[in-house]
């Protein structure tokens, strides 16, 4: 099986829940299609989803909810 990185697109703030008490987008170990979103990236309050170009099983995530993240840092790793 390939892996292939889901990449932020902006530096900002990473969440995995949509906010506090709700479930995450994604956990490890899911299956998710093409387009999922796996989380939200924060600049200046303002709020981007994070999908997945492809389909396939997250293996890990490299960011933590809540962390920073930059511009081309790997988010999650998927099994395509």
């Amino acid at each position: 099986m390939a892996t292939i990185d889901i990449i932020s697109p902006l530096p900002g703030t990473f969440y995995r829940k949509s906010a506090p008490d709700a479930p995450p987008f994604a956990e490890v170990g899911d299956t998710i299609a093409a387009g999922a979103v796996i989380g939200l990236v924060e600049v200046m309050k303002q709020y981007s989803e994070l999908a997945a170009d492809d389909g396939g099983k997250i293996m890990a995530f490299h960011i933590e909810d809540g962390d920073a993240v930059e511009a081309g840092q790997v988010v999650a790793v998927l099994e395509v």
